[in-house]
């Protein structure tokens, strides 16, 4: 049985595998790929809409516990393609 988290945005309980963890590491937002960072996370379904959706509820700053403004272009260029793994690499 695979451990369910629960989406920042849309707010839908899905299996880990389906969603990306999340960490702020000084203030700006960096995708966990391998889930392994220390600190707290948010889960987040690699999609545009529940991206849009976390950041006008403010759930990310909610979610992680902090109280600066967070950097969300590494995670928007992640999420619009930019940052997307080539040929398998890691």
């Amino acid at each position: 049985m695979e451990p369910v988290r629960t989406c920042v945005g849309c707010r839908v309980r899905a299996s880990r595998s389906a969603l990306i963890r999340v960490v702020a590491d000084h203030g700006v937002l960096i995708v966990d790929e391998r889930a392994v960072l220390p600190g707290r996370g948010a889960w987040l379904h690699p999609t545009q809409e529940c991206m849009e959706t976390a950041l006008r509820r403010r759930a990310f700053a909610r979610a992680l516990r902090v109280s600066s403004p967070l950097d969300t272009q590494t995670i928007e260029k992640r999420l619009n393609g930019y940052g997307n793994k080539v040929n398998g690499s890691k």
